[in-house]
């Protein structure tokens, strides 16, 4: 396919999307699907230039004075590609399955292309909606907090240190330009390429050999602040897929017992093949037999550290799924809160005595962090928060540097702060 005919394509797929209300992912298969004569470097492609619409839906469609999938797309090859008025001018020839020709209107405001007189939520590409809980948290900074969450982001992975050195998979992957994490001593980052896709990691060979994971730093970061320790008992109560549970292993040096648990016993499936390539032994996996079922009631005040990574609106991981934050509603973070509440008063029945929970979220709304921390405490007078600069200091690595980022109870990571998907940590200590 040409650069032209691909940029039809995603102007087709934003259509899709746009006029179905369905994840960007679903919309760009099916497209896929129904059209075999399009490689796999053509999907890419044209998942890229989508998904960079999508970053920038409220700033583009103002620029270019309309909400249309086209317009979103041309006013994303000027806003965040920086192409030129001629150099889109050229693709769009109307020949050869090119997009139709530039209309006057869309030429004179692609060549102003701007968006500095839009509301501050138009500017930031947040949803209007919630850009007062936004607002709340970030202040002066907030449109620029938002604008750093429309960027690309990078793909981090975490070298499991039960395998290899951060030196040795660096080594490794030489070819693809790793770069040192800021924060983690795991961390590994590859920036994204012009395109804005970054090299495929899971076809590596250290990968297959379990020496690395993909996991955004931030992810790592909130989990080594969380501190676990080797010899104690972990409950991951969240686990999902495992990502953090793996990383706990990881710091549990292999010593102990790590419980990993959901909801949703479906979300585990994966687990079990990433604990086999990890060479994590100390896992317990519990899966629901119901729902109200405990499967952890056996262990019931016996954990040192019970880690809560809550189900959220997502909205700190928005540079890597931008449709998620168009297709979020008012109704989802009042469900959002609810269960957030619900994992919290799970969690204090599990830990001991002395224990702590550890609270994560990956969104940068009060609604899910401090708020939900303040209400916790309101109902559970036993439970008493850590001091952030208390929680950074008692890490494996001194971490003060980010007590700037503190919260009233917890830490805010941000892109624009730490470089990291948006990720919120408290940690709440059981009185004896």
């Amino acid at each position: 396919m040409t650069p032209a005919a691909r940029i039809s394509a995603a102007i087709e797929v934003i259509e899709d999307i746009v006029g179905r209300r369905r994840p960007a992912a679903d919309a760009l298969k099916d497209w896929g699907l129904s059209r075999r004569f399009a490689g796999s470097k053509d999907r890419a492609a044209i998942a890229s230039l989508v998904y960079d619409a999508l970053r920038r839906k409220a700033s583009s469609g103002y620029a270019m004075a309309s909400q249309e999938p086209r317009a979103l797309v041309l006013g994303m090859l000027a806003g965040l590609r920086g192409m030129s008025v001629s150099e889109i001018g050229g693709l769009c020839s109307g020949e050869s399955h090119a997009p139709a020709r530039l209309s006057e209107d869309e030429t004179a405001l692609l060549t102003v292309f701007s968006a500095g007189d839009a509301p501050d939520w138009v500017q930031a590409d947040v949803p209007e909606w919630l850009w007062p809980s936004f607002a709340s948290a970030f202040g002066a900074a907030a449109v620029a907090e938002g604008q750093a969450l429309a960027a690309r982001a990078p793909v981090d992975l975490r070298v499991n240190r039960l395998k290899a050195s951060r030196k040795e998979v660096a080594a490794a992957l030489s070819h693809a330009q790793p770069q040192e994490g800021a924060w983690s001593p795991d961390a590994l980052r590859f920036e994204p390429g012009p395109d804005g896709r970054g090299p495929s990691l899971q076809t590596e060979a250290p990968f297959f050999a379990g020496a690395f994971e993909i996991q955004d730093e931030g992810s790592q970061l909130v989990t080594l602040l969380a501190a676990p320790q080797p010899g104690q008992t972990v409950i991951d109560l969240c686990a999902g897929a495992g990502g953090k549970t793996l990383a706990l292993a990881a710091l549990m040096a292999n010593r102990g017992t790590l419980y990993a648990t959901d909801l949703d016993g479906r979300r585990l499936a994966p687990l079990h093949d990433r604990l086999a390539r990890s060479g994590a032994s100390i896992v317990d996996i519990r899966i629901p037999r119901s729902r109200g079922h405990e499967p952890l009631e056996d262990v019931a005040g016996q954990a040192d550290l019970v880690l809560v990574d809550a189900p959220c609106t997502g909205s700190g991981t928005w540079r890597r799924n931008p449709d998620a934050k168009w297709r979020v509603r008012p109704g989802a973070l009042a469900e959002r809160v609810k269960d957030q509440a619900e994992v919290l008063a799970r969690a204090a029945r599990l830990v001991r005595p002395g224990g702590r929970i550890a609270y994560i979220t990956c969104s940068m709304l009060p609604e899910e962090n401090d708020e939900a921390i303040r209400a916790f405490l309101g109902k559970q007078p036993g439970f008493a928060p850590i001091a952030p600069i208390d929680m950074l200091k008692s890490a494996e690595t001194d971490f003060s540097l980010l007590a700037r980022f503190a919260t009233e109870f917890g830490l805010q990571l941000t892109p624009r702060r730490t470089g990291t998907d948006g990720f919120y940590l408290a940690c709440l200590r059981r009185g004896d």
